[in-house]
């Protein structure tokens, strides 16, 4: 099950020197065994197939009483979620969101600003001191949660212990911008987060400023729409990410007018937290003929049988995004009507100027 992202989630190139909302590249891997988290983050993910006028989920839905102040679950229930109030244990909140079919289970920090995305295990802090000997780093408070950071051989699971010690929650931490608190806590844990290297040793941050994007998306495997002779934007996507399916309808009227011809990249990012759904989206969409893509994507048509290359083609995908320092989806690669190269990460903050930018 995947819940639509329910709120905004990062870097302009262009307008705004705040960070724009994306899909983020993957969390903490996690110890199955312990690992109870729902499917998904607190994201309002699309039902398959779903690409839904922006109006059809931005409708608040009533909040219970206990929970109306709370800035997180308002941000939760401000993109149409139901919440459900699940009371209170071992002095956390717990609240359901639901949307459709789907559904999450948070633990809200005492602050009320942000939630645990899980749901409390029968084991205490104390015991999993003892349990994983050796193998515990403390992360620290955030929220007012202590974390630890548990090892088990090559894999691994945060946890959140209760402000009463007497449970821990597995799970991601969110704030009620939708940030991923968690992937923060564990940066500087040698191995927690997977990093990119590209030629001689350099990072995909330090790659992105020396590897110009443009020529490598003309080797990507991409669908195209719009008029040819209509100024060029390239747009990196995740097909299960809400921010590329926000994105796409806020570029759809400037394609439809001819004002933009737009190729669309997929790519699996999120497989992390839609236990791989992301890669079966994409390779559905590379199975298809390249005029069929983004008209596949915007129905929702992740059916069919695999093209014996799909595989190729994303691996391919996947090592250009690396290449140039991909931070998340949706990201935009375009030529200035200068020359120069234009680069955004994450949901347009003024896609007029985005696209005005565009040279011919």
């Amino acid at each position: 099950m995947r819940l639509w992202l329910l709120f905004p989630i990062l870097l302009p190139a262009t307008a705004s020197a705040a960070s724009p909302p994306l899909c983020a590249l993957p969390a903490p891997a996690t110890m199955e065994a312990a690992d109870t988290r729902p499917a998904s983050p607190p994201a309002e993910r699309p039902t398959q197939g779903a690409l839904q006028p922006p109006a059809q989920r931005a409708t608040a839905a009533p909040i219970p009483s206990a929970l109306a102040e709370l800035p997180f679950v308002k941000h939760v229930a401000a993109a149409g979620s139901t919440i459900t109030d699940l009371g209170t244990s071992h002095a956390l909140h717990a609240f359901a969101a639901r949307n459709g079919d789907q559904f999450m289970l948070f633990e809200v920090a005492p602050d009320g600003q942000a939630a645990v995305s899980g749901a409390p295990i029968e084991i205490t802090p104390a015991q999993i001191q003892t349990i994983a000997a050796g193998n515990v780093t403390d992360l620290g408070l955030q929220h007012g949660l202590q974390g630890y950071f548990v090892r088990s051989g090559a894999q691994f699971q945060v946890f959140y212990a209760t402000p009463d010690q007497q449970r821990l929650v597995p799970g991601v931490m969110w704030d009620a911008s939708g940030k991923d608190l968690t992937r923060a806590q564990v940066a500087a844990i040698p191995g927690a987060i997977p990093t990119v290297e590209v030629g001689s040793g350099l990072t995909g941050a330090q790659a992105a400023a020396e590897t110009p994007a443009l020529p490598l998306m003309r080797e990507a495997s991409y669908g195209t729409i719009g008029p040819a002779s209509a100024p060029h934007l390239f747009m990196l996507i995740d097909p299960q990410c809400i921010y590329s399916i926000r994105s796409f309808q806020m570029l759809q009227s400037y394609v439809a007018s001819g004002r933009l011809q737009l190729s669309v990249i997929p790519l699996s990012v999120l497989d992390y937290e839609d236990h791989g759904q992301s890669t079966k989206s994409a390779l559905s969409l590379l199975s298809k003929p390249a005029d069929q893509i983004v008209a596949a994507w915007q129905a929702g048509n992740e059916s069919g049988p695999l093209a014996p290359d799909a595989e190729d083609r994303l691996r391919a995908n996947m090592a250009i995004a690396e290449s140039i320092g991909l931070k998340g989806t949706p990201t935009f690669v375009w030529r200035k009507s200068d020359g120069t190269e234009g680069r955004l990460d994450g949901v347009p903050t003024d896609i007029a100027a985005m696209i005005a930018s565009i040279g011919s």
